[in-house]
């Protein structure tokens, strides 16, 4: 399972959970069903199963802890609020901060990368620059917001 195709789908389920006031299950499903139907880039999905499975887990993890996650982005969001960004950026902040503190298989520069990458590819001109920038700041905290989150 390519983690770059699990990603896109996470940010693309968040999002029409967000939109579409959707279940996690419905959503992934819509994704994945789509992404086989139209297959527009050509990416082969021949692992499905586990694909849905850590999608699901990934969105529902980031589901869940919502609320304390955009509690530590506003903190880094200088000048910004949640509410207040594009709904994409706003997606892939969640799913980077997700998998820098809550989660021990990513390491955090590839979170980083890989939500730098997202940004550029669903987001605006300067998308890329401003996930960056925010979690540039979130990363040299690291340490403390995981400590911070386990004594929650």
């Amino acid at each position: 399972m390519k983690r770059r195709i699990a990603r896109e789908i996470i940010v693309q389920s968040l999002y029409q959970m967000e939109m579409n006031e959707v279940e996690s299950g419905e959503a992934v499903e819509m994704l994945l069903e789509e992404a086989a139907e139209e297959n527009e880039t050509e990416r082969v999905i021949s692992d499905e199963l586990q694909l849905k499975d850590y999608v699901l887990d990934h969105v529902n993890g980031i589901w869940e802890a919502k609320p304390a996650i955009d509690d530590m982005l506003e903190h880094y969001l200088k000048g910004w609020q949640m509410s207040r960004l594009s709904r994409v950026d706003r997606q892939i902040l969640r799913l980077a901060a997700y998998e820098m503190i809550y989660r021990n298989d990513v390491p955090a520069k590839v979170a980083v990368n890989e939500a730098i990458e997202l940004a550029k590819h669903f987001g605006t001109e300067d998308s890329g620059k401003f996930v960056n920038g925010v979690l540039g700041k979130m990363i040299q905290d690291l340490e403390e917001l995981k400590t911070n989150r386990s004594k929650k």
